[in-house]
């Protein structure tokens, strides 16, 4: 097949998701390509239908979401007290959530960040490597740490979690980017 039709069949699989072929289908076009593409008819199918999906099945909860508030309304309400800069809610609130759920490495990861923006280094720093000893890849416990580390002088430990957010992103993301910044301009104040 040419690599014209070849793209051209992609193409018509991710601007239209609704008509994607069933795997057999997708196992028929495949074999009449040689079978040498079979994984990119997958990845295409996977993706099409990942962007067919509900906005809300993606989404972070937010605290009007009544899944999010049924599953743990202490989580809810601590998540939306974080929004609103209400920390000593958020602290009391996710506290609370984090009883329940012990292994939470986002619950935690929360803890640190209000605890940080309160202030209250030791604990936020505990929260951190909670989350951390949860799930070693969570990126938004090593962007928070690293920040936190800028926030007691230790330039070294922060980009050792610069160095972390390297490894797990395998595309650019956020948290890499933002810890990055802040780190830069740690130095930018030191240097004057």
């Amino acid at each position: 097949m040419h690599r014209r039709s070849f793209l051209a069949g992609i193409a018509s699989l991710v601007t239209a998701p609704s008509s994607c072929p069933e795997p057999a289908q997708m196992e028929s076009r495949a074999q009449r390509m040689g079978g040498s593409h079979a994984w990119v008819f997958g990845v295409v199918l996977m993706t099409a239908s990942v962007a067919s999906w509900p906005a809300t099945a993606t989404a972070d909860p937010g605290p009007d979401d009544p899944a999010a508030e049924r599953l743990d309304p202490d989580y809810a309400a601590g998540r939306h007290a974080i929004d609103t800069r209400d920390w000593g809610t958020a602290i009391r609130r996710l506290s609370a959530a984090a009883l329940r759920d012990t292994s939470n490495a986002d619950i935690q990861t929360y803890l640190g960040y209000a605890y940080r923006q309160s202030r209250r280094l030791d604990l936020a720093f505990t929260h951190y490597q909670r989350a951390l000893q949860l799930n070693p890849r969570h990126r938004g416990a090593h962007e928070y740490l690293g920040e936190a580390y800028l926030m007691v002088n230790d330039l070294t430990k922060a980009e050792g979690h610069l160095a972390a957010l390297e490894t797990i992103c395998l595309i650019p993301c956020e948290e890499y980017e933002d810890l990055r910044k802040a780190i830069t301009e740690y130095r930018q104040r030191a240097a004057k």
